[in-house]
């Protein structure tokens, strides 16, 4: 019994590790896709890359959108994946997608 509450505390770390390394796969799948959403968004309508990278994530990722175009636009999508461990603040993910731009294509 004394062994198992000396093991206790590195059960329940790696347990969390886990647990975080599984969120931060989340964000970075969330932020990937935001970011496509994002630039297909803004190919094709101005001024839209931030309503679609927030409708294409999960709210509480709070997703933040910029853009860069030309012939191409490029979003870069950035997310904040709260930490479980503790003593942890948490950090940003950032992912970036670049699509070919519409207005550029059909001559507007």
């Amino acid at each position: 019994m004394l062994e198992f509450a000396g093991f206790l505390p590195f059960l329940l770390l790696i347990g969390l590790a886990t647990i975080q390394l599984g969120l931060v796969g989340y964000a970075a799948n969330q932020a990937g896709s935001a970011a496509r959403a994002a630039a297909r968004a803004e190919s094709l309508t101005p001024g839209t890359a931030q309503a679609a990278a927030s409708d294409a994530a999960s709210a509480w990722l709070h997703p933040a959108a910029s853009t860069g175009t030309g012939d191409t636009v490029t979003a870069t999508v950035t997310v904040h994946v709260p930490a479980i461990i503790p003593l942890f603040g948490g950090w940003d993910l950032r992912r970036t997608a670049t699509m070919p731009n519409d207005r550029t294509a059909l001559g507007s």
